[in-house]
């Protein structure tokens, strides 16, 4: 073979192999794309860290609610317990671990019962004043959102600190069951969404809890990359079917349950008024955040949880019960 026909095939050779490199390495970025399950997010959300991910590359969940059945209780009812504008913040958890203060990097925010802390009894709580309008003195209580420092790394894994973000705005909204009427929650009763270990121990309490105002059919397990000017929300819809005997249990999850993907509740279990507890947050363009988080899990999304404690009068109850029955669409405060 002549030396211009080596040359050639060499070159030939050549191009195939960098062609065949292009083609992994542009796999390789497409891969590392996805995650908790997302469609590939665009590279602007890479930028953030692999927490991260662009809300335009969300899948929209389902777009209507269950079909009510005749005479449900359809109506809706919400009230301003503030936002924390005072600060009430500390490490306790009266629902998992009450009498123990909790790691000093998991703290929490509340509204509501403003005497919530390590100390808290039954009786001290229901004696309390509280920050909601219409005299509720339940507590609600979440994780809090910082921003990152810069030089942190990705996810902020060099520490526990950065400025905690107060709400823009924390709204309440309790609402029905598209299967018949809802009954009292009794005093004390403990609801739980998400879960603070779900980075370790596979996710499978994980809620989607993240999105954007501007995006809200849109719900990640990942901290989202809203549009300029938009709000970041997280939104946690916590459990409504009760089993009719206890306040708590073990894993403070099997006495109130999520009802089924029609609406109703599993079989001896009770339909009871349903919070759905929305976070607001204006943040600076371009800034990264993350929630506190327990050592070992790496200030995850996928451990974004709340919780709260039933402690409304009984009067306030009876009316929240009242309203949702008939399908009205109440708001106090």
């Amino acid at each position: 073979m002549s030396e211009s026909g080596t040359a050639r095939r060499r070159g030939l050779a050549v191009m195939v192999a960098v062609e065949l490199l292009l083609i992994g390495l542009g796999l390789g970025v497409a891969r590392g794309l996805d995650v908790h399950d997302h469609p590939a997010r665009r590279p602007v959300a890479n930028l953030f860290g692999p927490d991260f991910v662009d809300i335009d590359a969300v899948r929209p969940g389902p777009t209507s609610a269950a079909t009510a059945a005749p005479g449900a209780a359809t109506g809706t009812y919400t009230w301003d317990c503030g936002r924390n504008e005072d600060g009430h913040r500390n490490t306790a958890n009266v629902v998992t671990a009450p009498g123990y203060p909790g790691q000093a990097h998991h703290v929490h925010d509340y509204v509501g019962n403003v005497s919530t802390d390590v100390d808290s009894t039954p009786r001290s709580l229901a004696a309390a004043g509280t920050t909601c309008r219409n005299g509720d003195r339940s507590t609600y209580f979440w994780p809090v959102l910082r921003t990152v420092a810069d030089g942190a790394g990705p996810t902020g894994h060099s520490g526990h600190d950065g400025v905690i973000q107060v709400p823009t705005e924390v709204t309440l909204t309790y609402s029905g069951s598209p299967r018949g009427n809802v009954v009292a929650m009794p005093a004390r009763l403990a609801a739980t969404v998400g879960d603070a270990v779900a980075a370790t121990n596979g996710g499978a309490r994980a809620a989607a809890t993240w999105t954007c105002a501007s995006t809200p059919d849109r719900r990640a397990t990942a901290y989202p990359v809203c549009p300029a000017g938009d709000r970041v929300l997280r939104v946690f819809d916590f459990p409504s079917c009760w089993d009719g005997r206890r306040v708590d249990s073990p894993d403070h999850r099997a006495h109130l349950v999520f009802p089924d993907p029609d609406g109703g509740c599993p079989r001896n279990t009770f339909p009871v008024p349903r919070l759905r507890l929305t976070l607001a947050y204006d943040l600076p363009p371009g800034v990264r955040f993350r929630i506190d988080a327990f050592d070992g899990q790496h200030n995850s999304p996928l451990t974004d949880h709340a919780f709260f404690v039933n402690l409304m009068p009984e009067p306030l109850m009876a009316q929240v019960v009242a309203c949702l029955n008939s399908g009205r669409t109440c708001r106090d405060g």
